[in-house]
């Protein structure tokens, strides 16, 4: 089986940094190759196409060879085999359940397993992080609630977004409380990286910037900082 790569970002990533993200740069040098094929999925956002035109600035002929795979207005691909021809498949932030739905619908979920079977490294942020879980907390219905159908590429549960947003810690934290699936946290700028389904790295492109493991306690939820390898040092 070849070697199966997966990085979840917290938050960050161009549509939050730039196109100079440290983040994008680290999940580049992991396709190990100096011209990598990069398609962008921005579903959860509906194919907007100021994130597209944001993803293209991001990653320019000099730095990848990249496309976007839309599916709110298919053209003539068929998305299993585009996806399957990627060195980096990257997912973009949004709304989660409406992702994944459409996903569902077109085989993506499908297709995206396959191609992390086969070693294309599978990335994102906020959406594009929680997605690749069993489970997690998702603004998708408007207030935090729980996630329990996530792609499951990876066990236990996620949450982005966890020094970012002021209800993400409390809410995660109560959900596992509450019997959601243990799991880990992080926070803006950080980013997980998982060879197979463990975790070997974190690193961060911020100096502050953390993950948590999250799991329940006698009093509720007990959380357990993970140190990042800050990637600007």
């Amino acid at each position: 089986m070849a070697e199966r790569h997966i990085v979840a970002m917290g938050g960050g990533g161009f549509l939050m940094e730039g196109a100079a993200s440290l983040l994008d740069a680290y999940v580049l040098s992991l396709a190990d190759r100096p011209d990598p094929r990069v398609c962008y999925l921005g579903t959860a956002m509906g194919d907007t196409p100021a994130d597209i035109v944001a993803f293209y600035r991001a990653f320019p002929l000099e730095r990848a060879d990249a496309s976007h795979l839309g599916l709110f207005d298919r053209d003539g691909r068929d998305p299993r085999d585009h996806l399957l021809a990627q060195d980096v498949i990257y997912v973009g932030g949004g709304n989660t359940v409406n992702m994944l739905a459409v996903w569902r619908a077109h085989g993506v979920d499908v297709a995206l397993r396959e191609a992390w079977e086969a070693g294309v490294v599978l990335c994102g942020m906020s959406a594009g992080s929680l997605c690749w879980f069993e489970a997690g907390v998702t603004d998708s219905y408007g207030p935090l609630r729980p996630l329990h159908d996530g792609l499951g590429l990876l066990p236990g549960s996620h949450c982005p977004h966890y020094d970012g947003e002021a209800e993400r810690r409390p809410t995660y934290r109560r959900a596992i409380a509450d019997g959601l699936p243990p799991g880990i946290a992080a926070d803006d700028c950080c980013a997980l990286h998982f060879a197979g389904t463990e975790l070997v790295e974190v690193v961060a492109s911020r100096p502050d910037a953390r993950a948590y493991r999250v799991e329940p306690g006698p009093l509720g939820a007990v959380e357990t900082p993970i140190a990042a390898r800050f990637l600007g040092a």
